[in-house]
């Protein structure tokens, strides 16, 4: 299971140099020839492609200390790439394999020296650790027993608690189960959402979430007592709305703000930051125009880590929008070969990653910036010592600078 950074160029199997011909290379050169086209993408905003993956990316995941994003494909591996390098022109990546599997679903732990993954065939989650080496490289190992087998239907998402108390699988049917870390039932939830099409734990660790069927986004509180033993789930709140099924729906970075996209052809953005148990029920802040969503092709959503900027993907094109006033702002079209499978901010917000064939794309979040310039000129407005004033001059002027650089600063 050893692996060590490789430069992207190694990794992608570029056929080795013509001068050397061999015969053995001849015959590489011509089987590579019959592989499938890359899909080739370009947009101003494409700040960078990764590509090392021979396979089709299903599922991303960035680590919480910001570092790494880690990527796992129909290749029996996964990648685990360094975000400091994403707009280098080497994009290094470590590779962990599969052994006689492959991987559907990734997460990193919290301490970000772990990650599961959900095995396609095995149907079951393995913990992989990584344990750093003498020289900076990474060896990955396979826990020896992978978590027992309990779900009926295909898993479809998975999640760990950033409090390290609890992991999450949600199946097709209406089952979501909470884990401890080793590999015990805490609990079963019925949805009761006919059939989950998505869930998700919150970023403050407190929360599961799942959508599926009915036109609303089912909320529980996994509860924990002070010695850290699991309790029960209760039941916390719903987003209530929408007037067909919701397609999928995130949380932001502070657990207050959530987003949901649904077949009625709109997304909406919802204060979660309510006393549930005082029976305080979200409100709804905005709705917006999605018609894609009625479609048949597959959607996904992610919210930025401060809530500033929605992005919707439909088959393989994204669309951003912003949530102050829920304009759409820029579209990127036909961005993979393949329908998009995930989409997802990096923890800054600066960066917008997607993935669906075997490159994933990161693009510049432009609407991000924009909002900044925004928000930075409403404080300046009513800044009322120099030393404030100059801390927004500078986070203003650095927004426009950004936003000048990528030819997006509006007129």
């Amino acid at each position: 299971m050893g692996l060590s950074f490789s430069s992207g160029q190694k990794a992608n199997g570029f056929p080795p140099d013509k001068s050397s011909g061999s015969k053995k290379q001849k015959q590489y050169q011509r089987i590579r020839k019959e592989k499938p086209q890359q899909h080739n993408f370009t947009h101003r905003l494409l700040a960078a492609a990764l590509k090392s993956h021979s396979g089709n990316i299903s599922c991303m995941d960035f680590s919480s200390n910001g570092k790494y994003l880690a990527t796992c494909a129909d290749d029996r591996t996964i990648r685990i790439w360094s975000t400091k390098d994403f707009l280098q022109r080497e994009h290094r990546s470590m590779r962990a394999n599969v052994e006689l599997d492959h991987a559907t679903l990734v997460r990193f732990s919290p301490d970000c020296r772990a990650f599961i993954v959900w095995l396609a065939n095995g149907d079951t989650l393995r913990v992989f650790k990584m344990t750093k080496r003498e020289d900076g490289g990474y060896t990955f190992t396979a826990t020896p027993e992978d978590f027992p087998k309990k779900h009926k239907a295909p898993v479809i998402d998975v999640g760990i608690a950033n409090t390290g108390k609890f992991i999450m699988t949600a199946s097709s049917d209406t089952t979501v189960l909470i884990w401890s870390l080793k590999g015990q039932v805490l609990s079963t939830i019925n949805t009761n959402q006919m059939n989950n099409t998505h869930a998700a734990v919150s970023p403050c660790g407190r929360f599961v979430a799942s959508c599926g069927f009915t036109p609303d986004v089912k909320v529980w509180e996994v509860c924990f007592g002070k010695k850290g033993e699991f309790q029960e789930v209760v039941r916390a709140f719903e987003l209530k709305g929408h007037s067909a099924a919701v397609r999928s729906f995130a949380f932001s970075n502070d657990s207050r703000r959530m987003a949901s996209v649904s077949k009625d052809g709109t997304w909406k953005l919802w204060d979660t930051d309510v006393e549930y148990k005082k029976q305080q029920d979200p409100y709804l802040l905005r709705t917006g125009r999605f018609e894609e969503a009625a479609g048949a092709a597959p959607c996904r959503l992610a919210l930025s880590p401060d809530a500033q900027v929605l992005a919707l993907a439909s088959g393989s094109s994204i669309h951003l929008y912003n949530t102050r006033r829920g304009e759409k702002e820029e579209c990127f079209e036909r961005v993979h070969g393949e329908c998009i499978t995930d989409l997802s901010f990096d923890i800054t917000g600066r960066f917008l990653a997607s993935c669906g064939d075997r490159a994933v794309r990161l693009f510049h979040n432009t609407p991000g910036h924009r909002a900044i310039v925004e928000e930075m000129q409403g404080h300046l407005k009513r800044a009322s010592t120099d030393s404030t004033r100059q801390r927004l001059q500078q986070k203003l002027t650095q927004a426009q600078e950004t936003l000048k650089s990528l030819g997006a600063l509006k007129k």
